[in-house]
């Protein structure tokens, strides 16, 4: 599983928590980083979540006392060292085979209409 990263642009630590905006009650919720990557809410490092602030007149609700960036877990490094190793390995050369022309045909250019008729 990839370690997902904070959705502030050009901070490259590690997500640790998640914030939604509920537009309806004008709030800003900052919590545990949710399972998934969800399209309407961000993910935020533990120095961006502690330091959010909400826009002027919306309240901030962090349902979280600390966020604790976390540590790469096993799973992620055998996952990284799988990722390596596969990107190292050689790859076959693709081969393409072109069919030779038939001698009974008479060569005339590279284009031809093929009737589906029967």
């Amino acid at each position: 599983m990839a370690t997902r990263q904070c959705s502030r642009s050009s901070c490259a630590r590690p997500a640790a928590a998640t914030l939604t905006y509920v537009y309806a009650d004008s709030t800003v919720v900052v919590g545990q980083l949710s399972a998934t990557a969800e399209p309407h809410s961000y993910d935020l490092c533990a120095h961006h979540a502690d330091r959010f602030t909400a826009p002027r007149g919306w309240d901030v609700v962090h349902i979280q006392a600390e966020y604790v960036e976390p540590e790469p877990s096993t799973d992620d490094l055998e996952a990284l060292a799988r990722a390596v190793r596969e990107a190292g390995r050689p790859r076959p050369a693709a081969t393409f085979t072109v069919p030779a022309p038939v001698a009974s045909e008479p060569r005339r250019g590279h284009l031809r209409v093929i009737s589906t008729d029967g």
